[in-house]
C-alpha cells in the first residue's frame, strides 16, 4: 500500500496544538493505497564545517557560528562566537549575537556584560540598547531598563518595542499617567500599532479607568478583529462595567472558534452563575482575575507575535528573558520549545518539552507536541507514549485521539488502532470523519465488510463527505462489482472536488473495470495531470495502455511508477508487470521519489 502523506499545521504557536485532520484518510481511496496519513518530518542534512587555517580572523569563526546555528549545535555556535569575540572584541555586532546566546542559555550576568560592551563601543544603537533594557528587567533592575527604553526612544522615537516595554514597567510601579502618556506616544505616531492600543487598554484597566480602557480595547480590536487577548481583556472591562451581556457576547465568540478553551469556558460559566444568584454575582466580580499590566505578559506577547512573524531568534531571546525570571512559566517554556523546533534544533526542543510536568496546564499540549518531536526524530514507540500520555490529560480531544490512532497504525498497531477509533465511534456515533477513519482502518485489516459498512454510515451522516464517497466508490471499482452504483458515489464526490486526481482516477478504473478502454484512458490521462505523476495512478493508465496495445507507453509507465512507488506488495506487483514485457527494473530505484 502507498500511504500519501498530508502535511501538517507547522509547528507554531499558534501551535497550541491544532490537529484538525489527523488520521484523516483525506482523498483516501480503498486498497488502503490511497490513505495520507501524517506528514515524514526528517530534518534537512546539513554538511559539516570545513576546520578552519589556523590564524582564523573573527570572520571565520563568525561562519562556522553561523553553519553551527543552522546544524542545531547551539553549544558550538556559542564557542565560536566566543572565538568571535576574542578576535574582534570592538566588534559590537558579535558581542550582541554572543549576548543573545548567553541569554538563550539563561546566563543573564555573562548576556548583559557583553551587551553592555556592545552599547559602550556603539551608544546610538537601538537593538542592542533594547537587548540591555530585557536584560535587565529580567535581572530585577527594572529602572536601569526603563532608562535604557528612555534613552532608545530618544534615538528612536517610532520604537515600538520600546514603548510598550517602557509603558509596562511604569505601569507596574502605579505610574500609570507616565505609562499612558508613553502608550499614548506611540498610538500617535503609529496608528496602526494593535499593541499600542491593547497595552494602553491593560494600563487603564489597571487604573480603573474603564470607560477609556474599553475605548482602546475596541481600537485594538477593530485592527486585530480576531485576537483572543484583546478580546479576553476586553470582556473583563465589560464586566467590571457591569455590562455582562456584551462579556457573554465575546466569550461565545471565542468558543465558536475554540470550543476547547477552559478559561473561555471557565468565566462564562462564572459569569452565568453570577446572572442567575445575584449574591454569587458580587462574589464573582470580587474574584475575577485583576486586570493588571505585567512586563513579563508584555514581553511573552512580542514573543509570539515574532514567532508568527518567523523571526525565531528575536521570539527565542523574549522568551529566554521570561523564563530567566520565571522557570516555572510551562506555557512560555513550551512557546520556546516551539521556537527551538522551527529552528531545527529538536535535541532542545525536546529537552525544554521534558520539563513541562503532568501538573502543568500546558500538560497536554507539550505531550502532544513532543510526541511530533520524536518521530521526528525516528522515535516511534517514544512517541506513541508521549501521545497517550496527551491523550490522557485531555480525553475529550478528539484530534490527539485520532493522532495516536494514525501512529498506533504506524507502528504496525493496527489493532489498538482500530480499538481505539471504535471508543471514538462510540462517544460520537454522528460524527461522519470517525466512521470515515475507523473504516479506512479496517480496509487496512482487510476486512472489506467492515470498511463498506463504515463509509456507509459515514456518507448517511454526511452525503457530502466527499472523501467516503469516493473511498466507497473504489472500493467498489477495485472489486470489479457494483460499478453503476460506484460510478454514481464517485461522480457524486468530483461534484464536490472536481479537480482531484485521485477521484477523477476512480472514475477511470470503473470504466477500466467495464472494459471501456478508450473512456477509461481519457480519464486515467486526466487523473495523473491531476495528481502529480503518482504511482498507482500511473500504474492505472498502463493497465489501460497495455490492454489497447500500447504496450511500449505501459512499460514506460510501470518502470516510472516503479521508481516512485514505495510500498513493497505494488512494488512485486510491478516488476511483474515490467519483465512480462521485456523490461528490467532498475537497481536500487525502488522506493524512493525520483
Amino acid at each position: 500500500m502507498v500511504f500519501r502523506q498530508l502535511s501538517f499545521l507547522s509547528f507554531t504557536v499558534v501551535i497550541a496544538v491544532s490537529l484538525g485532520g489527523c488520521v484523516n484518510f483525506g482523498k483516501a481511496r480503498s486498497g488502503a493505497d490511497r490513505v495520507p496519513w501524517l506528514i515524514e518530518m526528517g530534518a534537512a542534512d546539513t554538511a559539516a564545517p570545513e576546520p578552519l587555517p589556523e590564524g582564523a580572523t573573527a570572520l571565520g569563526h563568525f561562519l562556522r557560528a553561523q553553519v553551527a546555528m543552522n546544524q542545531g549545535d547551539h553549544a558550538a555556535a556559542t564557542h565560536e562566537y566566543e572565538l568571535a569575540v576574542a578576535a574582534d572584541p570592538a566588534s559590537g555586532f558579535l558581542r550582541q549575537r554572543l549576548a543573545l546566546l548567553y541569554v538563550r542559555d539563561n546566563k543573564l550576568t555573562e548576556a548583559r556584560e557583553q551587551i553592555q560592551a556592545a552599547v559602550d563601543l556603539d551608544p546610538e544603537d537601538t537593538q542592542s540598547s533594547v537587548l540591555l533594557a530585557g536584560i535587565l528587567s529580567a535581572l530585577g533592575d527594572d529602572q536601569g531598563a526603563a532608562e535604557r527604553y528612555e534613552h532608545v526612544l530618544d534615538l528612536d522615537p517610532r520604537n515600538q518595542e520600546a514603548h510598550l516595554f517602557l509603558g509596562a514597567l511604569y505601569a507596574k510601579e502605579d505610574q500609570y499617567d507616565r505609562a499612558i502618556s508613553t502608550l499614548h506616544r506611540l498610538t500617535a505616531i503609529n496608528p496602526r500599532s494593535y499593541l499600542g492600543y491593547y497595552y494602553l487598554g491593560r494600563v487603564h484597566a489597571a487604573a480603573h479607568h474603564y470607560d477609556e480602557a474599553e475605548l482602546a480595547y475596541e481600537e485594538a480590536l477593530r485592527l486585530n478583529p480576531q485576537n483572543e487577548s484583546i478580546l479576553l481583556d476586553l470582556a473583563d472591562v465589560y464586566q467590571l462595567q457591569d455590562k455582562s451581556p456584551k462579556a457573554v457576547e465575546i466569550y461565545q465568540r471565542l468558543l465558536k472558534a475554540d470550543p476547547n478553551s477552559a478559561i473561555v469556558r471557565k468565566r462564562l460559566g462564572g459569569l452565568y452563575v453570577g446572572q442567575n444568584r445575584l449574591d454569587d454575582a458580587l462574589s464573582q466580580f470580587q474574584e475575577l482575575e485583576k486586570v493588571e499590566t505585567d512586563p513579563v505578559d508584555t514581553r511573552v506577547k512580542i514573543g509570539l507575535i515574532y514567532l508568527d512573524k518567523k523571526e525565531y531568534e528575536k521570539a527565542a531571546t523574549e522568551f529566554s528573558l521570561v523564563l530567566a525570571g520565571d522557570p516555572q512559566n510551562d506555557r512560555v517554556r513550551y512557546y520556546l520549545a516551539a521556537v527551538y523546533a522551527e529552528q531545527n534544533d529538536i535535541d532542545r526542543a525536546v529537552a525544554e518539552m521534558e520539563k513541562i510536568g503532568p501538573d502543568s496546564e500546558a500538560y497536554g499540549d507539550a505531550r502532544a507536541q513532543l510526541g511530533f518531536l520524536l518521530k521526528r526524530q525516528g522515535k516511534l514507540p517514544a512517541a506513541i507514549e508521549s501521545i497517550e500520555a496527551a491523550v490522557a490529560s485531555q480525553p475529550n480531544n478528539v484530534d490527539l485521539a485520532m493522532l495516536l490512532t494514525s501512529m498506533y497504525r504506524e507502528n504496525g498497531q493496527g489493532d489498538k488502532a482500530i480499538a481505539l477509533a471504535k471508543k471514538l465511534v462510540e462517544k460520537d456515533p454522528d460524527n461522519d470523519r470517525l466512521h470515515f477513519t475507523l473504516g479506512g482502518l479496517y480496509d487496512e485489516a482487510k476486512d472489506k465488510t467492515a470498511c463498506v459498512a463504515e463509509m456507509r454510515k459515514a456518507i448517511e451522516l454526511n452525503p457530502n463527505n466527499a472523501p467516503a464517497l469516493n473511498y466507497l466508490g473504489y472500493t467498489y471499482a477495485e472489486k470489479g462489482e457494483n460499478l453503476d452504483e460506484a460510478e454514481d458515489l464517485i461522480r457524486r464526490a468530483l461534484v464536490i472536488e472536481p479537480r482531484d486526481g485521485f477521484y477523477v482516477d476512480s472514475l477511470g478504473w470503473v470504466y477500466f473495470q467495464r472494459g471501456d478502454y478508450p473512456k477509461a484512458i481519457e480519464h486515467l490521462q486526466r487523473a495523473l495531470e491531476l495528481a502529480g505523476e503518482d504511482p498507482t495512478v500511473s500504474e492505472h493508465l498502463a493497465d489501460a495502455y497495455q490492454r489497447v496495445g500500447r504496450s511500449g507507453d505501459a512499460l514506460n509507465l510501470y518502470l516510472d511508477a516503479f521508481k516512485r512507488c514505495k510500498e513493497q506488495q505494488q512494488l512485486d506487483r510491478l516488476r511483474k508487470k515490467i519483465e512480462a514485457l521485456g523490461g528490467v527494473p532498475q537497481p536500487g530505484e525502488p522506493g524512493k521519489d525520483s
